[in-house]
């Protein structure tokens, strides 16, 4: 793979291969049925709140079923951080239920789950048999998952466009990704930003800086390579020109459509380019606090995270880049990406998120950092510079309040 940070000539490689159908645009939830169906009996895996019944799109997608002849059983108990006991319960299910395949309908951690939930649905033992990193087994699946199809409600994640999904063992506070199969890519994904208007202004910018930092981190990675840059600087483009606007009115569909875009292009960026450890720093804080929204933690270490890397001058033009894709044409120092950044943040009033408000405190930044490298430590490789024990538990100190 192609080191961008290095300076001298070298061979361009990258891997690519996104096999799923994305269906774009308004309105296209009703042309679901229009697709192949990779099954006769689907679970419908949904969250355990009331959106996507209060909004009509679980209605709207079981009517897509039935005109596609497609039975199904609705499981509703995925959190906003997906844990390894609902996983479970929803594999069990679908084997109860004879499923044949698995209909995500949510965000990111509804798709996340889905995919875990297709694994287990066909392989015997404990989700966490199959997983790496601290004690995970880290055994092969013995059976192919479970096909998936994807009806992504926000833009946040890129899973419906990718075959990773992020699972916590409330056990052992291990937040780490699971999956990285082919079969584990969805076979169909509906992108329908109407979908989208109903989430509030904080979570669309949670959600928001979520896809952001999918496309920045690909970018500076060590793994990016000019494909995984020509999708990961257009979604940064597109955050930088929808997402105030989706968050001061959700009904703008230009902006949540320039949203779902940059969403949808920062989960193609993951799977040709790798994102770097600020996703081990946040999923560790997450992990041992499972009320923190993703996006929020995320928000609060960037500043420091990316700091880290423009004062060791890893990548100075790729900064300059990003700086200049977030809207500041004339940006020439890699500082001027921190100032975009926060500007983002103010604009999408975020910009005053403490960890202390999620039972955060000083004397666990020792325990979070180790935490991100036993479970999300292969990110470490992707961050354009080394980063030391200490070095991560200066990044939580710089960002606490």
């Amino acid at each position: 793979m192609k080191n961008i940070n290095k300076q001298q000539e070298e061979i361009i490689m990258f891997n690519m291969y996104v096999p799923t159908r994305f269906v774009f645009g308004s309105g296209r939830l009703r042309e679901l049925h229009q697709q192949k169906m990779p099954g006769k009996k689907a679970l419908i895996t949904i969250s355990n709140g009331k959106s996507v019944r209060e909004n009509g799109a679980l209605d709207r997608t079981q009517e897509q079923l039935r005109l596609a002849g497609v039975a199904m059983v609705v499981f509703d108990k995925i959190g906003a951080n997906p844990t390894k006991t609902a996983v479970m319960e929803g594999a069990k299910s679908a084997r109860d239920h004879g499923c044949d395949f698995i209909v995500a309908l949510g965000g990111g951690s509804v798709m996340d789950a889905a995919k875990a939930i297709a694994m287990m649905a066909t392989n015997d033992g404990d989700l966490w048999d199959y997983v790496g990193g601290k004690t995970g087994k880290g055994q092969a699946l013995r059976h192919e998952p479970l096909p998936l199809v994807c009806i992504t409600t926000t833009a946040g994640t890129g899973s419906e466009a990718d075959q990773w999904g992020v699972v916590t063992n409330e056990e052992t506070n291990e937040k780490i990704g699971v999956g990285g199969y082919d079969a584990s890519f969805p076979v169909v994904s509906i992108i329908d930003p109407e979908l989208m208007v109903s989430v509030p202004p904080k979570f669309t910018a949670y959600q928001g800086f979520d896809a952001l930092f999918h496309a920045t981190e690909g970018y500076i990675s060590k793994f990016a390579s000019p494909m995984s840059d020509m999708y990961a600087l257009t979604a940064i483009e597109n955050v930088g020109n929808y997402l105030v606007r989706a968050c001061r009115d959700g009904r703008d569909m230009e902006a949540r459509e320039g949203m779902a875009f940059a969403n949808t292009l920062s989960g193609v960026v993951m799977t040709v380019s790798v994102t770097t450890a600020e996703h081990s720093l946040e999923h560790a804080m997450s992990a041992y606090h499972p009320e923190l929204p993703h996006g929020a933690g995320l928000i609060m270490i960037s500043r420091a995270f990316y700091e880290f890397f423009i004062e060791k001058h890893a990548c100075d033009q790729r900064f300059v880049r990003m700086a200049q894709a977030l809207g500041m044409k004339d940006a020439a120092r890699p500082e001027d990406f921190i100032t975009m950044l926060v500007k983002l943040q103010e604009n999408c009033g975020v910009a005053d998120l403490k960890m202390s408000d999620y039972g955060m405190t000083p004397d666990e930044f020792d325990k979070l950092a180790a935490n991100a490298r036993e479970t999300m430590g292969g990110l470490f490789a992707a961050n354009p510079y080394a980063m030391t024990h200490e070095d991560c538990v200066e990044v939580y100190r710089k960002s606490y309040r």
